[in-house]
């Protein structure tokens, strides 16, 4: 092998190894390709990451071969590899996305090393921070390909964020014949990527909020159909009237709501789904008299008239779910709850009315058709039920109360 470089005498002619490097090309670009897809695969993330991925060109190749440590690149060996040939970008949205990323690379790969830049640095520091995994290749990923011996691969995961300054800092500060040493203008940097760690820390605050907003939703309107469907399948019901909530009742409720609405949604959410349904009515009512707009309005009527369908209070709760609709009338869900209630109340008439009206909003709710079954079978109509126990099913809608309904329908249709 020709020698000609003076200053770096283990490095082979530049020549002839941008041919040798240009030969692995299209099998290099076939692994990257085949990665990307494994990644996509494996990476079981709550966001949708975004990929950006290069086989380095030669020139990038050469000049970061200069910069390394010849210590363990032989002068025979075909093509000295380094670690980031074949790199792949991974960009969240979230902070906790990466710590997710992470977990799933070490789940699916052999994972070589991993460094967190930029984590070592004092907060009158500015640079970027990013985290580099090195991995192995899987052996299937480089089944008939001919590639340099001892490749592996780099994958950085970033947040947005975080990568629209690396990008950004690489222009002004790597990429320029002038780096900054200025004082004042090395304060302005470190404040811009400061600003851009805090908008990521608040994002990701606001992440977790919606995430436990959604947790606490979620248990809510599990145990609101639970009963609906317990109610609804009664042969007689009886209203039972909430009366009124006292002005003293609502000033003892202050040390619940101290915050924002959100804090007290939360609040009100999280009592609810303990049982602590008095408290929960108190603060969803502190919240409608604060004079929020119609659309948050709606939204507490609505959370309101399911914490009296808790409390069996029905009349409260169809007075909710109507002012809910009325504040905002194209939300189905408030016609569907209003229709849940009816139906509770034997008033079957008009509980397909309001279903209707949710299914003119929103035509692929199985469980609307499938209630709305149920009030048909109530009111005799056992065609129509038949029709909506069909489009319930056609959406999804699997379940053993439809095959028990169907079956109580056909035994009425033989007698």
């Amino acid at each position: 092998m020709a020698i000609t470089d003076t200053h770096a005498p283990w490095l082979p002619n530049r020549e002839n190894l941008r041919k040798r490097y240009e030969a692995y090309a299209d099998d290099l670009k076939t692994v990257l390709e085949r990665l990307e897809a494994r990644l996509r695969v494996v990476l079981k993330i709550s966001s949708v990451p975004t990929f950006k991925s290069r086989v380095k060109s030669f020139p990038s190749y050469y000049r970061k071969l200069l910069r390394i440590l010849p210590e363990g690149i032989e002068s025979n060996q075909d093509l000295p590899v380094i670690s980031d040939i074949i790199g792949i970008r991974i960009i969240c949205p979230f902070l906790q996305d990466l710590n997710e990323v992470e977990r799933c690379l070490h789940d699916a790969f052999n994972v070589y090393e991993v460094e967190r830049k930029g984590a070592d640095r004092t907060f009158r520091e500015f640079g970027y921070e990013s985290t580099h995994v090195l991995l192995a290749i899987p052996p299937e990923i480089k089944r008939d390909l001919d590639l340099p011996e001892g490749l592996i691969f780099e994958i950085q995961v970033r947040t947005i964020l975080q990568d629209a300054w690396a990008e950004v800092e690489h222009e002004l500060v790597y990429k320029s014949e002038f780096s900054p040493f200025d004082l004042p203008l090395k304060r302005k940097l470190a404040s811009i990527n400061a600003s851009l760690s805090l908008a990521d820390i608040i994002f990701q605050e606001i992440r977790d909020y919606q995430n436990k907003l959604n947790r606490e939703l979620d248990q809510r309107r599990g145990q609101f159909y639970q009963k609906a469907d317990t109610e609804s399948d009664k042969g007689i019901f009886e209203a039972v009237s909430a009366g009124s909530i006292l002005d003293e009742d609502l000033e003892d409720i202050h040390p619940y709501v101290q915050g924002t609405i959100d804090d007290m949604i939360l609040n009100a959410i999280e009592a609810h789904n303990k049982g602590d349904l008095v408290r929960a009515v108190l603060i969803y009512t502190k919240i409608i008299e604060s004079g929020p707009n119609d659309t948050v309005l709606s939204i507490m009527y609505k959370h309101r008239g399911m914490a009296y369908f808790a409390q069996s209070k029905y009349q409260d709760a169809l007075r909710d779910f109507e002012l809910s609709a009325e504040k905002k009338p194209d939300n189905f869900r408030s016609y569907y709850y209003i229709g849940i209630v009816l139906c509770v109340l034997g008033r079957d008439e008009e509980a397909i009315q309001r279903y209707t009206q949710s299914l003119d909003l929103n035509h692929f709710q199985p469980y609307v058709y499938y209630r709305r079954a149920q009030s048909y079978f109530h009111q005799s109509m056992f065609s129509e039920a038949l029709q909506d126990l069909d489009r319930a099913v056609s959406l999804g809608f699997n379940k053993e109360e439809e095959r028990v309904l169907r079956m109580m329908i056909a035994k009425k249709i033989d007698i």
